[in-house]
């Protein structure tokens, strides 16, 4: 399989700076009082989303967990609408009434961060059911934590996409905690991928933090998936670099766990790939810059906006 050219693999690197340094900019966020209610952040987990959704199409549909703002800055979404969500303003994805937790623009295929664990798979599987009514080309994928493989709509939701040959991804995101268990106290499994077993579809662990390993198997995946061969589920190891969430200082880690996950950081790997291919430092150094600008501005902008008029309050709900 022929991997990305270099102009492709420079633009995944400016996409996870980017995430990186929106997080980093929500964990201040946070800290100054300035996010209402908590927020979940992805900090090391960069190659998983970036990978996978350069791997396929605009017109293909995402679903994702609350630790979600990865996944959508990933898929386009306008990083300043997205902190204007975060922050709760008007001009917010969601006119600041979703927040953190549920981030979503229809428009770029974001159908949504959903806060409820494993909430969303039976959606990526209905949006796989809708491309085949429709007769149409295009892809589900999912992004969830090992956590949501205890989830009855996880096992559900796998069954039924097998059943019917559906194309959906799913992604796990395997940080190796369901917010402050370790996995191996939750699950009596260590593979998280031999589950596909159980439902007759592909099941592949792969390493999450290698941004280009993350693109080639999900460019082989997707291919399957539009050829009418089903469903595929991937686990990706990976490791959120921060707590379960912002209030969690994450003191449950044995000593040295944190800092061995930090050598194998997923940007500094693809740098390391790129340089190895004869890529400047300068460039690298530019790239990281211009991302890192890029989100200043559009958070300057975010909290320039005005926030939502009160009247708007009861707009969009069912009663």
């Amino acid at each position: 399989m022929t991997p990305p050219d270099r102009d492709a693999q420079l633009q995944m690197l400016r996409a996870m700076h980017e995430i990186r340094f929106f997080e980093d900019a929500c964990h201040r966020l946070f800290a100054t009082g300035s996010v209402r209610g908590t927020t979940h952040l992805c900090q090391g987990q960069e190659a998983v989303t970036v990978g996978t959704l350069h791997a396929l199409r605009p017109e293909d549909q995402m679903t994702c967990t609350y630790r979600g703002h990865g996944a959508v800055l990933a898929k386009g979404v306008a990083l300043d609408r997205s902190f204007g969500e975060i922050l709760g303003k008007a001009d917010g994805l969601c006119g600041g009434k979703g927040g953190s937790m549920h981030l979503t623009d229809v428009d770029k295929g974001a159908l949504g961060s959903f806060a409820i664990v494993g909430g969303h798979l039976p959606v990526a599987v209905g949006v796989a059911f809708a491309a085949r009514y429709r007769r149409t080309d295009e892809l589900s994928v999912c992004f969830f934590g090992d956590g949501s493989t205890n989830i009855g709509a996880f096992h559900e939701s796998l069954n039924l996409a097998s059943i019917w040959k559906l194309p959906v991804l799913f992604v796990c995101e395997n940080n190796l905690y369901g917010e402050y268990s370790p996995l191996h106290t939750t699950t009596p499994i260590e593979v998280l991928a031999d589950r596909a077993a159980a439902y007759g579809m592909p099941g592949i662990r792969i390493d999450g933090n290698d941004v280009l390993g993350v693109h080639a198997t999900v460019t082989e995946a997707a291919a399957r998936a539009r050829a009418g061969e089903g469903p595929t589920l991937i686990e990706m190891m990976t490791y959120r670099q921060k707590g379960h969430s912002r209030a969690d200082p994450a003191a449950y880690r044995p000593d040295g766990e944190l800092e061995a996950w930090l050598a194998r950081d997923p940007i500094v790997l693809h740098e390391r790939s790129l340089l190895a291919d004869g890529v400047a430092q300068e460039q690298l150094d530019a790239i990281r810059a211009a991302a890192e600008e890029a989100v200043e501005a559009a958070l300057e902008r975010a909290q320039s906006w005005p926030d939502p008029d009160p009247e708007t309050r009861l707009e969009h709900v069912y009663a």
